[in-house]
């Protein structure tokens, strides 16, 4: 049976995560569901990374056997056809026999969107984090550069992560102001141009082999802190270095987490 790989993008507001649950609407579900009715046949999905509620994707992965015989675009039309609208596949490949999207993938990489204004968002609601106030960007930047490496993220991870190691290699953490030309009023470039009043899209951008559970919230949660004064660039050290959750400030909102890209040894999608 053919091994087929799939690139999808979701908005993640109203599933209850990907990961398949009886009584509740998943990714997981509606895509198998999809899935399994263009086949003929039940269809289960491995995936690069199961999502939590209320967490998009930009390129998600998943892969399945089949013995259903398609062409490569009918996977993509025939089976957007049959997806909710907040669900669409964006290409399709023929794999090996022994490819894993979860256990091939070499790097993950996680995007967060941080709206700073003073009102909430109405336009961006779910799709952006959102904070009120004003934010010392450069020490959060001089923070988030404490992350490269290995590193025991214990202090991020949730109390009920199912990892059996903390350990994880961050290959790059940025944090930058995007174009927020989506807003009226003016571009905003440095810290010193900020308008409350206006908007501010900051982005989050972490690139791991792998991540724990509620691990990139929680970072940026603690980042956060450290742009509004209440921890330092010198105690965001300590506390990667404490490897103890309890002493962590609160996981962030789900709201402005993607799954940005997933990479692999070899190039799947062209």
């Amino acid at each position: 049976m053919p091994n087929i790989a799939l690139q999808l993008e979701y908005d993640g507001s109203h599933f209850f995560g990907f990961q398949r649950q009886a009584s509740c609407r998943t990714i997981q579900g509606e895509l198998e569901k999809a899935l399994s009715k263009f086949a003929n046949h039940d269809i289960q999905v491995i995936t690069a990374g199961r999502t939590d509620t209320g967490v998009h994707a930009l390129n998600q992965v998943v892969n399945f056997t089949t013995h259903a015989r398609r062409e490569l675009h009918g996977w993509v039309r025939g089976v957007n056809a049959l997806l909710p609208d907040d669900i669409a596949i964006k290409k399709a490949a023929i794999v090996s026999d022994d490819f894993s999207s979860r256990f091939d993938a070499t790097s993950r990489t996680y995007y967060y969107y941080l709206c700073v204004r003073r009102s909430r968002p109405g336009l961006l609601s779910r799709r952006v984090g959102w904070y009120y106030d004003y934010l010392d960007i450069e020490k959060m930047q001089e923070a988030s550069a404490l992350l490269h490496g290995q590193h025991d993220f214990s202090s991020f991870r949730a109390a009920n992560c199912q990892a059996n190691t903390a350990i994880r290699n961050m290959l790059s953490c940025s944090l930058q102001i995007e174009n927020n030309n989506i807003y009226t009023g003016p571009k905003i470039t440095t810290q010193n141009d900020i308008n409350l009043n206006e908007a501010m899209l900051l982005r989050f951008e972490f690139t791991a082999n792998a991540f724990l559970y509620h691990m990139v919230r929680n970072l940026v949660g603690a980042l956060l802190y450290v742009g509004k004064g209440n921890l330092s660039v010198a105690g965001f050290s300590n506390l990667l270095d404490a490897r103890d959750r309890t002493q962590a400030p609160p996981t962030f909102m789900p709201d402005g987490l993607y799954l940005a890209a997933v990479t692999y040894k070899q190039g799947i999608f062209n």
